[in-house]
């Protein structure tokens, strides 16, 4: 099993572009996410195993490791923190299957053993890089909560004629393909999220004007503009990459 090249040579970026290092995370988290779902993940399985993919290379070097297998060990690692136990040998399949879509399952061969062995190894050496600190608070229980009192909110026809909640959900979950878990709060992430699918449909929340706060604060109080447009800011950075990496 062949996985793309990682880092590549040191290309010219100009300004506002994404350093090589971003365009190939985000190229291994779009693999996570797919393999996840072939594997049958629910979406906070997937969300750890990005977020703890993301953890470790911020404590080393991507140079030192083949990020194609800590991801692999990342999605493992998340099915035993989330309870939804994975079997490696349907992670390896399920990968070999992405680099190689139209070749064979690969063999119980001493190759297959030693990617396996690498798996179980790589996993070990994670949990000792992140001091076995393997759970997180995601943003999705906030962002659920949100959304339902927003609904409450809101006028009942804006609300059904304009996908918003489909938006933030699909706005967080592409948020995994940064570092966004690990440089925001939950809460704070759950709110960017909303606010920008918001903007994008062009909805206002009802008395906002006459209101003492605005709406995102009464969701929470430690959240400034400052904050949430920095977290917009990092989600578009993303989609730019989405659109210049095949």
């Amino acid at each position: 099993m062949e996985a793309p090249e990682g880092g590549g040579g040191p290309a010219a970026r100009g300004p506002g572009q994404p350093a090589p290092e971003a365009r190939v995370h985000f190229r291994v988290a779009r693999f996570i996410m797919e393999a996840g779902v072939k594997l049958g993940m629910r979406s906070i399985p997937i969300a750890t195993a990005c977020t703890i993919y993301h953890k470790f290379f911020c404590e080393t070097n991507l140079d030192a490791y083949d990020p194609y297998l800590i991801a692999m060990s990342s999605i493992y690692l998340a099915g035993k923190v989330e309870e939804q136990h994975l079997r490696t040998r349907d992670i390896i399949n399920v990968s070999n299957r992405y680099f190689n879509p139209s070749g064979e399952p690969l063999e119980l061969d001493s190759r297959f053993w030693e990617l396996r062995d690498s798996i179980v190894q790589c996993e070990l050496l994670m949990l000792r890089v992140l001091r076995f600190q393997v759970s997180f608070q995601h943003p999705h229980k906030y962002l659920l909560h949100y959304l339902v009192s927003l609904k409450n909110w809101l006028n009942r026809h804006s609300w059904q004629r304009t996908p918003v909640a489909v938006t933030a959900w699909a706005l967080l979950r592409d948020s995994y393909h940064g570092g966004l878990c690990l440089r925001f709060q939950a809460q704070h992430i759950a709110v960017a999220v909303l606010y920008l699918a918001l903007q994008v449909y062009g909805v206002e929340v009802p008395a906002e004007v006459e209101a003492e706060k605005p709406w995102w604060q009464v969701f929470s109080d430690d959240l400034t503009k400052p904050i949430i447009d920095n977290i917009v800011s990092d989600l578009i950075q993303i989609y730019t990459m989405d659109t210049e990496i095949p």
